[in-house]
């Protein structure tokens, strides 16, 4: 989108002419073909279009409010607009013109006269200073001058789209309608893609990183409708996203530099996003075929509209990663419906079930006047001091504002000034005291601050419990940091910066952080990365920090024009939201980032840095946990005081701990192998003195039966007696073991010999069945199966069922 804008310097007099300026002078359109559109009671801006510019009056349409009032919400600045339209057909002529016909009409520029105020009851006041805001669609300016019949053969995203008809072997101006669809995009939605992970956004499942995702899913979905398989070119273990890719960052490379810069990075998050729900696809499709055939036959037999389940949709979504963007164009394919209705129904089950609290502060009242439009912004102090006199604007209980608040109660303070830093930028907020101290004979006032929130603007909200006294509105406090905590939460949230800086020199300036949490404690970094990182990895991250604490640089920390920061190289978080002036916490030669943080004032301070975890959150995120300062000393301590422990048990030193302990695990494993081998033999010899209780079954053949409980032996004694007892009892037997190996567990086993699995008797169902007597399962090949259950009490019940039942049985099979 292309724009002018104006605060105050210039209206509508001057966007009216310097619009048409462009349009007919620079841009070169002809007059003939441009409409005008206005607001109905925009006398104004017709008179400057016809009397000025000269536009003829049957060209001029006024329009209602929908089309041609525009607001920023239900009050607030607003304002008329008035539009140039393209004309694609003027041999139609001027009479009954509909501007919204879109296949004569494209409108391309829209002029916005925020020139009113609306108020809560809907009366517009003018405003004091009138205000421009203007639009012109690019890519439809480059429709009009390059005489394309659509947005998306322009040349902005056509070659991409040649580049996917190259790669589906067909040809984009003989393709058919749902073809050239499919091409369309393909090439869209490569395009934002490209930019989305170039500017830092990865695919996720959570956020912008899953409109990412549904992208690219989309990308190959239709890749794949188009027949392209693999890389498009032979290759059908390959990806052909990052070959469109490389068109789109061609296209670039005169428009954004960075874009070329971040080549790499870009082909690898596509390839293997592609490669994984290509994965995803194959048996989300397979199971959604089967679910699609049953919805199909269920309708055809009830005389019913086809409908896919909003539950099976869920489970696509939920269980295989499927989109259900994807599921219902393939269902609509296939003239089946989804039940959307049923599918939210399941999300938001999901959703409250998983809900995790969230940190914004509602300072919601009952009857009482909004305590929002009543309170200033908090003015922070805490960049200089840790401590401040301040007057209490507003106590709040419950949601609900109170005068004064007692000893042993909860509350929310509200200051009109605090040294109290808000959780905000990953930083939780700080600890401290709220007190009045007025001598020995007043009444003192203290209040333990746990928390402290930001509520929508700049409030801050300091949540405690009252532990001594009462306090009320309007009384002057004395406001004090922790300062202790405050250094702690310093200390970590400089280490994360430094963190940040030594990732990207360790595994590539394309990654970026994806969320952060600096805690007293610890310091959380959340970054995009595609695999774990390796032990050197670490290391060399580790040894880049601590040399620069030990390099003692002083801190630099100044404000100044966001364009500016930017320019100068200061690192933002996507996403956030900033102002026209920003802080900016510069570490000279390491880093420098946008942040409204604490920090030390120098790296000296951090004393030391160590890593302590790194692992996987979500596909493409990766988590570190560090710690720095006080608590890198009691991680360190703590680390010591247990290798002092391991030496003094193992009596080693502690550069011989890990030989020892690999003795001591090779000699536990020999240990083991020799108590298991001694349990089998002595299973073996248990069953060798059970064999004689073998008993006949069978008339026209007799069948040895055997089942038996054999104490103290465990799951696998109990298979190696089996078989000892199937090998040598002659074919045909069958045998059935129990055992109650540890406390709650049950040990079943059963063996048949190759006549007994003849007569249709098979080892796996059977002792299956037997199982659930004992709370439990199993199963097995139909000649030997195992099986478990949790009530031990019941085996020798279950044990004279299996005596029973087999006897019955085989007396059947073998009469």
């Amino acid at each position: 989108m292309l724009g002018n804008f104006s605060f105050g310097d210039y209206f509508k007099k001057e966007a009216i002419k310097w619009a048409w300026e462009l349009t007919t002078i620079e841009f070169g359109l002809p007059a003939n073909r441009l409409w005008i559109s206005i607001y109905e009671e925009d006398d104004e801006a017709f008179a400057i279009w016809h009397d000025e510019v000269g536009v003829p009056v049957d060209r001029i349409k006024r329009m209602g409010e929908d089309d041609n009032f525009w607001t920023s919400g239900i009050t607030g600045p607003c304002g008329p607009c008035s539009e140039i339209y393209y004309d694609f057909q003027p041999e139609k002529g001027y009479s009954d013109v509909d501007l919204g016909d879109d296949t004569r009409f494209m409108e391309f520029y829209n002029l916005v006269f925020m020139q009113y105020n609306k108020r809560d009851d809907g009366s517009l006041e003018p405003l004091k200073q009138k205000n421009i805001d203007t639009g012109l669609g690019l890519e439809r300016m480059a429709r009009i001058l390059q005489k394309v019949p659509n947005n998306y053969e322009t040349d902005l995203i056509y070659p991409i789209i040649q580049k996917a008809s190259e790669l589906a072997n067909v040809t984009y101006d003989t393709a058919d309608n749902q073809s050239k669809t499919n091409l369309k995009i393909i090439g869209d939605h490569m395009r934002a893609v490209v930019y989305l992970i170039s500017d830092g956004v990865v695919p996720s499942n959570i956020g912008r990183g899953y409109v990412v995702r549904r992208l690219i899913r989309r990308v190959v979905r239709t890749g794949r409708l188009l027949g392209i398989k693999g890389d498009g070119i032979g290759n059908i273990d390959r990806a052909f996203t990052p070959l469109i890719a490389e068109k789109v960052i061609a296209l670039s490379n005169h428009i954004d530099e960075d874009v070329k810069g971040r080549a790499g990075r870009i082909l690898e998050e596509l390839k293997r996003e592609e490669l994984r729900f290509v994965q995803t696809l194959e048996r989300g499709e397979k199971l959604l075929e089967e679910m699609l055939a049953d919805a199909l036959a269920s309708a055809k037999e009830g005389g019913r509209i086809p409908c896919l389940a909003g539950k099976d949709a869920f489970l696509l979504y939920d269980t295989y990663g499927f989109p259900v963007e994807i599921t219902t164009e393939v269902a609509q394919e296939r003239g089946v419906v989804v039940d959307m209705e049923g599918f939210d129904i399941e999300m938001d089950n999901q959703r409250r079930q998983s809900q995790a609290a969230h940190n914004v502060v509602k300072l919601e009242v009952g009857e009482g006047a909004d305590i929002m439009e009543t309170i200033s912004d908090t003015e922070f102090l805490g960049y200089d001091t840790l401590s401040a006199k301040a007057i209490v604007e507003s106590l709040i209980v419950n949601g609900n504002p109170v005068l004064q608040v007692s000893e042993g109660n909860d509350v929310e303070v509200l200051l009109n000034r605090t040294p109290f830093y808000a959780e905000s930028g990953g930083q939780i907020g700080d600890h401290g005291f709220i007190y009045i101290s007025e001598g020995e004979n007043s009444q003192n006032v203290v209040v333990e601050v746990k928390d402290v929130q930001k509520s929508a603007g700049s409030i801050f909200v300091h949540k405690g419990i009252i532990k001594q006294g009462i306090l009320e509105v309007g009384r002057e406090v004395e406001a004090a940091v922790d300062a202790e905590l405050r250094q702690r939460a310093k200390v970590h949230h400089t280490a994360t910066h430094l963190l940040q800086s030594a990732l990207k020199r360790t595994i590539g300036q394309e990654t970026s952080q994806a969320g952060s949490l600096v805690a007293f404690d610890r310091l959380r970094f959340d970054f995009n990365y595609h695999r774990p990182l390796v032990d050197a990895e670490i290391v060399k991250i580790e040894e880049l920090i601590n040399g620069w604490i030990g390099d003692a640089v002083l801190l630099q920390t100044k404000v100044m024009p966001l364009t500016e920061a930017k320019k100068a190289g200061a690192i933002a978080m996507f996403g956030e939201k900033y102002g026209e002036e920003v802080r900016v916490v510069e570490v000279p030669g390491v880093s420098m980032e946008l942040c409204g943080g604490t920090h030390v004032f120098n790296t000296s301070e951090i004393r030391g840095f160590k890593i302590i975890s790194e692992q996987g959150i979500a596909s493409g995120v990766r988590r570190i946990e560090a710690v720095a300062g006080d608590a890198f000393i009691e991680y360190v301590n703590t680390r010591d005081s247990h290798m002092k422990r391991l030496c003094t048990m193992l009596k080693v030193k502690a550069e011989d701990v890990t030989t020892r302990v690999d003795n001591l695990l090779e000699e536990l494993r020999m240990a083991r192998n020799e108590i298991s081998n001694l349990r089998e033999k002595t299973a073996v010899f248990k069953a060798s003195s059970i064999a004689n209780k073998a008993f006949l079954v069978g008339t026209s053949k007799e069948i040895r039966v055997l089942v038996e409980y054999m104490d103290d032996t465990d799951a696998d004694s109990l298979k190696s007696a089996a078989e000892f007892l199937i090998d040598n009892l002659q074919d045909p037997a069958a045998i059935v073991l129990g055992s109650c190996p540890g406390e709650g567990k049950v040990s079943l086993v059963a063996a048949f010999t190759p006549s007994v699995v003849d007569l249709g008797v098979q080892a796996g169902k059977f002792i299956g069945s037997i199982a659930k007597l004992c709370g439990g399962g199993g199963g097995g090949r139909p000649n030997f199966a195992q099986a478990g259950g949790r009530k031990p009490e019941n085996l020798l019940d279950a044990l004279e069922n299996a005596r029973s039942e087999l006897t019955r049985i085989l007396s059947e099979k073998a009469s």
